[in-house]
């Protein structure tokens, strides 16, 4: 099929007997048209081959009829990026709209990229993750009024989408599984101060602390955002020390996988020596360490969850924001 010879809204109409206009609606699932006209529709739009001409429909509509995915590096968690995209684009099926990703693995500012989408109208809305607490790219889009969801909770007081994981139940159920097989000083490895999910996890390990007086570390030397290397060669000074830790919640694969290599070198065994808990979302641990005990984190729903809100902002732009805060596993909530 050339350019030139393609299907258009008027090559569906002619065969399905139907107006130009009444056609546009039912391919775009317009609830006012029947069920059964737009089941018509789409059936004859897909025997013919009919695809949307984007720039006809940005220049009639205004709309792009894009998303983007700022993906920013979540090197702690294998598979975040993977599941995040299989979450936003099942959800994203048969809306309409196409799925952009802007890969932010550089040291340029974070804000840049969303500027620049903002700007020259590449997109009808951005999601985006690793928030901080007072996060430019939210201030900056709630100036403008562009719609976005963000995967991360910030500290303004203007209320805006979201979709985030209880990191502070994790920490706290993770802490108290520890206290409960004997660990006696406990220790996380948390992300980088700038991060807002640093604070949920802080607060969900001292409220352990605070309920049963165990001792617990807090390392300066490293954070999530640290190679596994230096995670690595951290965990291996430590372990040769008096006071080390002898529990570990590990808010991803990494820096489990890092930890145990680390304590490893002094033939120090996680099971025996030692105690961790690691949140997992691509179950691999349990193929590398079936032993390992894990909470799940489904970053998966969390695509969807964004993936959805986001188009209904689009569809209702006088729509008041709003967040979902996914729980852990209810078996192992404390």
């Amino acid at each position: 099929m050339t350019p030139t010879n393609r299907p258009t809204l008027k090559t569906v109409a002619e065969m399905s007997g139907l107006a130009v206009a009444t056609v546009s609606r039912a391919l775009a699932n317009d609830p006012k048209i029947a069920e059964a006209t737009r089941a018509r529709v789409a059936e004859v739009a897909a025997s013919v081959g009919y695809v949307p001409d984007r720039a006809a429909r940005r220049l009639r509509t205004g709309k792009t009829m894009v998303i983007n995915l700022m993906l920013d590096p979540h090197f702690e968690i294998l598979g975040f990026g993977n599941a995040l995209l299989v979450g936003l684009t099942t959800a994203l099926e048969g809306s309409g709209y196409n799925l952009v990703v802007t890969p932010h693995f550089t040291d340029v500012d974070s804000l840049t990229p969303i500027q620049h989408i903002v700007t020259n109208r590449q997109a009808d809305g951005v999601i985006f993750t690793r928030t901080a607490p007072f996060d430019e790219r939210v201030r900056f889009l709630l100036e403008c009024g562009f719609p976005f969801v963000s995967h991360g909770r910030t500290e303004f007081t203007e209320p805006h989408s979201w979709v985030d994981f209880d990191n502070e139940a994790f920490a706290h159920a993770a802490a108290m599984r520890l206290i409960g097989k004997g660990c006696r000083r406990i220790c996380v490895v948390l992300p980088p101060e700038s991060l807002t999910f640093r604070q949920h996890l802080r607060y969900g390990l001292m409220r352990a602390v605070r309920e049963s007086g165990v001792d617990f570390h807090i390392p300066t030397e490293i954070s999530l955002d640290s190679s596994m290397e230096e995670i690595h060669d951290w965990a291996s000074e430590i372990a040769g020390t008096d006071d080390r830790p002898d529990g570990f919640i590990c808010p991803g694969e990494a820096s489990y996988l890092a930890i145990r290599n680390g304590y490893g070198k002094h033939d120090y065994k996680v099971g025996r020596d030692f105690h961790a808990v690691a949140k997992s979302i691509s179950g691999i641990l349990s193929q590398i360490d079936p032993e390992t005990d894990t909470i799940h984190e489904d970053v998966e729903v969390a695509g969807q969850i964004m993936a959805r809100k986001l188009v209904a902002i689009l569809g209702d732009p006088d729509a008041g924001p709003s967040q979902d805060l996914l729980p852990i596993d209810p078996r192992f909530a404390i």
